[in-house]
């Protein structure tokens, strides 16, 4: 009752935020049932409380009756920040507050701050974006705007290099940028961790000048006091009697030191003999004359003499290298081939596929494609077009695993491995099974050159459905098998074609023909070896039969 009532004394204040009691009761519980504030300070409390942690664990609280005190209550579905719809004028909001919902993770991360006792005048602050599912952190290619620049809503502020490409991250609101926290080259910047400042009026820039942003609301549990070790009780046992023990002949300690008479020693300084590769026979094992004689005369004196341990030990001299720094889309490519590899039940399945008929169809289409000014396409075209007419042909090897069920996609999106001097990149064609083979070769070509300029966008190389790799064509390797992109189900790794010697039509006579070798990589999970070979069927009729693509 305490809860609803207080709600309904102070619906105005509750006028701009509608959207409220539907979203987070514990909000308003946390702020309009302490019994020791009273209506006025709750007000202004609420529009200066700052964000509501949206992680599990301790969170600061901005409400004065709190003082910062650490408050370990659990989490909320939603995170929200009270945001002022005008400036703060003498520390008091000149109008009421509306409610944001925390960002998604396609969006810009923005976080409005009011004015404090530091004497900030009204900023906003922004974070590194999260431009893609797998971005945990990014980089600052470069920034367009400087500080005292003024932006507005489209404008380009940065590059951003993230883990797979660089994308231009654009201004959400007008303002001046006020403060660059983190300048060209910044390296591993977390998503979420505050990158530059802007505010709203051009004289608060100069206010910004030393500006550092604060630590995150959510702040590390601190850990426990380690508990102080109970005292071992020490129990004083009386000495036993010293045991009587079998006293044994001493033997003398191995050490490096060759014992020898001076006579050996000089009679071996002058033949040029190492002692240490001479056994003694003299008393408890030392070198005399006679066995250097005995050593001279077996003919040993020419052999190399054994390393000394000083030797041994002398370091190896140092090999030049050079330590060449990881680049964002290297790192990602070695965690997702690794979580692959580790993951994911791999098989594979070769067959090989005469392409004579292919490259005739090819010859053909390019001098159609010459005659009217476009591209011409290669075999990879070729190969896409059948992988995905297989594909639609065989859904089954168009879909992806998760732990409860398997998901079947109805689109057919291609993903094109290309390797790029930054790294391997793999852009999408979408609806491959949909398009002409002049449409697909465009999409592979301009896609191909945004991946060496290392300009992709998000939308250029998310949500394939299965992956071609040719590594056939452009380096000769005749046959390979790739690792599974996740979370697709499906790789196929194409090889060079070859000219073999084949039987021909006639007995005893005998024919040359290209053929292609093409291997299927599948997650056993969600391909059985069955369905593997039926869609290798399938693609390898529309190869042989190139003509059937276009019915």
């Amino acid at each position: 009752m305490t809860f609803v009532s207080h709600v309904f004394r102070h619906s105005k204040q509750l006028k701009n935020a509608p959207g409220l009691l539907r979203q987070d009761h514990a909000v308003l519980v946390r702020w309009f049932t302490h019994s020791t504030r009273s209506v006025t300070s709750k007000g202004d409390d609420m529009l200066k409380h700052r964000q509501i942690s949206n992680v599990y664990g301790e969170s600061v609280c901005a409400c004065k009756s709190c003082s910062g005190s650490m408050s370990s209550a659990p989490v909320f579905t939603r995170s929200y920040r009270a945001v002022n719809s005008t400036k703060v004028q003498n520390g008091h909001a000149a109008s009421g507050m509306v409610f944001s919902r925390g960002i998604t993770c396609s969006d810009v991360q923005l976080r409005r701050s009011f004015a404090t006792n530091s004497g900030l005048p009204p900023h906003q602050e922004i974070g590194m974006p999260s431009l893609s599912p797998t971005m945990t952190e990014g980089n600052i290619a470069r920034w367009l705007k400087k500080e005292g620049d003024q932006v507005s809503p489209g404008e380009v502020l940065c590059e951003v290099e993230t883990d797979k490409a660089t994308v231009e991250m654009e201004c959400m609101e007008e303002g001046y940028l006020a403060k660059i926290i983190h300048g060209d080259g910044a390296k591993e910047i977390k998503v979420g961790e505050v990158i530059a400042i802007t505010v709203e009026d051009k004289e608060d820039i100069e206010k910004f000048k030393d500006y550092k942003p604060q630590a995150s609301d959510g702040g590390a549990q601190q850990a426990p006091p380690e508990s102080t070790p109970a005292k071992e009780e020490v129990i004083e046992k009386a000495p036993s009697p010293p045991e009587s023990k079998p006293v044994k002949p001493s033997t003398p300690p191995a050490t490096d030191r060759v014992f020898a008479s001076p006579l050996a020693r000089k009679l071996a300084e002058d033949n040029n003999v190492s002692l240490s590769s001479i056994k003694g026979t003299g008393p408890d094992g030392s070198i005399v004359k006679a066995d250097i004689e005995e050593y001279l005369a077996s003919g040993k004196k020419d052999l190399p003499a054994a390393p000394s341990k000083a030797d041994a030990k002398a370091p190896v001299s140092a090999i030049n290298y050079t330590d060449i720094p990881n680049s964002q889309i290297r790192k990602v490519t070695a965690s997702r081939l690794l979580m692959s590899k580790q993951t994911i039940p791999h098989y594979y399945l070769t067959v090989d596929t005469c392409v004579d008929k292919l490259t005739k169809l090819r010859a053909e289409l390019n001098s159609l494609q010459e005659a009217s000014g476009g591209k011409k396409i290669s075999i990879n075209d070729l190969v896409i077009k059948a992988a995905a007419l297989a594909l639609r042909k065989v859904p089954q090897c168009n879909s992806s695993w998760t732990n409860d069920y398997i998901r079947q996609f109805h689109e057919v999106h291609i993903n094109v491995a290309v390797q790029t001097d930054n790294g391997l990149f793999v852009p999408v064609v979408r609806d491959a099974d949909k398009k002409g083979l002049s449409a697909i070769s465009e999409d592979v070509k301009s896609l191909a050159q945004k991946a060496r300029e290392n300009s992709l966008k998000p939308a250029e190389y998310e949500g394939g459905t299965f992956t071609v790799s040719n590594l056939g064509g452009p380096f000769g390797i005749k046959q390979f098998c790739a690792i599974i992109n996740p979370p697709q189900a499906g790789i196929l790794a194409v090889g060079s074609a070859e000219k073999r010697v084949i039987p021909g039509s006639v007995a005893g006579e005998f024919q040359f023909a290209s053929y292609m070798s093409v291997t299927l990589s599948c997650d056993h999970r969600v391909i059985d070896g069955a369905i593997g070979a039926e869609w290798l069927k399938a693609f390898k009729g529309y190869i042989e039969n190139p003509e059937t693509m276009l019915l």
